[in-house]
């Protein structure tokens, strides 16, 4: 670990400037990243001290690019890290208190003496997920001795859609195991150990794409039909020379109260799966469904049927969007990302949230969107849904009207171009 000083020293002088180059994507963007990360270190000197050995750390948001709700039932998935981060400076502790001030957050305070899981009845707070993260260390094998303090900022705002909690997860894990376990874990254990702490401490359903995605960096196809060791491979496709740029547009749907219906999907599908004796639907076929409708349809409902069918065309498709990708076929992969689109809104019906049918401002934003783009581009809902953002191909010529149109109708700020990000998570100084 290095001096504050030190570390200042290197970012005013450039020398960690190859480093944020790749974290940051643009050299455009490149001055404000340094100067962000010269200004934590006087926040973090503020709050926790100036005279300290200290580590600077990364993890991505991430954008689901194909499989959407198809991690959770073994499926494929493809997905990327982008050009917003959340950055933590961290010293150690000599005690076993854990410290992390999130920017614009209350400070969390976690003793590494009380790890055990909130009961779901109470809720759920950041501090939770960094015991989650915490306490899986602990259980494969490497408990951490003291503490730390971190101080972090986030461009992945939360519910921007591109899994601010997942990238969260996977910094603290990052943390751990830069500082205390010799980087003994690779990325895809991290992801892991950040959805357990998201599922057991959090107490959110959720898959293994979004941690994953931040972890492991780049554009990666992930084959989940080995729960215990999914297989990663990392797609090397660029795509800032398509013409296009990636959009997602936070349409300001709020995500609260909103676990029962996100929670609704995995439930559902899996009843549809139980039907045959297995636990996910990777372990059947749609000719199994399509035989067995009728008695499904009465005993796990129309809605349950019509996911089930929503991810055997998706899985397939996560596929084939892999494969257009490697084959450098964009005009096919955008036509595919146009189906899952339609899929997400006809089958898996994740648009807008069933309890409250009036308000659909995803609905919105894809109808808008799709004026403007007409067949010039694709856009579909992105990530979990129910109202939160939508994604978007937008072709260069059209970046400028696109944004103007989607801010007009749901405010200032609420479209980003956003760039794949080459790495995952990562130790920038240590």
């Amino acid at each position: 670990m290095v001096s504050m000083t030190q570390a200042r020293q290197k970012l005013m002088a450039g020398e960690l400037d190859d480093v944020l180059l790749q974290l940051c994507c643009d050299e455009e963007r490149l001055t404000v990243y340094r100067t962000r990360l010269l200004e934590m270190l006087d926040a973090f000197a503020r709050q926790f001290g100036a005279d300290r050995e200290i580590a600077i750390l990364s993890a991505p948001g991430r954008t689901e690019l194909g499989g959407n709700h198809t991690d959770h039932q073994r499926g494929h998935v493809l997905a990327a890290s982008v050009n917003l981060d959340i950055l933590a400076v961290v010293a150690k502790r000599d005690d076993r208190t854990i410290q992390v001030q999130s920017e614009g957050y209350p400070l969390d305070v976690i003793s590494l003496d009380e790890l055990d899981p909130i009961p779901e009845s109470q809720e759920a707070h950041a501090a939770e997920l960094i015991r989650g993260v915490v306490a899986r260390f602990g259980q494969l094998g490497c408990p951490l001795p003291t503490g730390f303090d971190a101080y972090t900022t986030s461009e992945v705002l939360k519910g921007s859609g591109l899994s601010s909690s997942a990238a969260f997860e996977v910094l603290i894990g990052q943390i751990c195991n830069a500082l205390y376990a010799d980087d003994q874990f690779d990325a895809i254990t991290l992801a892991e150990i950040g959805q357990y702490a998201e599922n057991t401490y959090y107490h959110k359903p959720c898959g293994l794409m979004d941690q994953m995605a931040s972890a492991v960096g780049g554009v990666v196809a992930i084959d989940f039909s080995d729960a215990a060791k999914p297989a990663v491979e990392s797609i090397g496709f660029d795509f800032s020379k398509t013409g296009f740029a990636l959009c997602i547009v936070d349409t300001g749907g709020s995500h609260a109260d909103l676990t029962a219906e996100y929670a609704a999907i995995p439930a559902e599908m899996r009843q549809v799966a139980a039907h045959f004796g297995k636990e996910t639907l990777s372990e059947i076929t749609e000719g199994m469904v399509i035989d067995s409708i009728g008695e499904l349809r009465a005993s796990c409902g129309d809605r349950a049927v019509l996911r089930a069918l929503h991810f055997f065309h998706e899985d397939l498709r996560a596929q084939s969007e892999a494969d257009a990708l490697r084959r450098g076929d964009f005009d096919s992969y955008l036509q595919l990302v146009r189906y899952s689109g339609e899929s997400s809104i006809c089958l898996l019906q994740n648009v807008f949230a069933s309890s409250s049918p009036m308000h659909q401002p995803a609905s919105i934003a894809l109808a808008v969107g799709g004026m403007v783009l007409g067949r010039r581009g694709a856009i579909r809902i992105h990530g979990g849904g129910f109202g939160g953002t939508i994604q978007a191909y937008v072709p260069t010529v059209l970046l400028m009207p696109f944004c103007e149109e989607m801010e007009q109708v749901l405010g200032k700020g609420c479209c980003h171009a956003l760039q794949i990000r080459q790495v995952g998570a990562m130790t920038v100084l240590i």
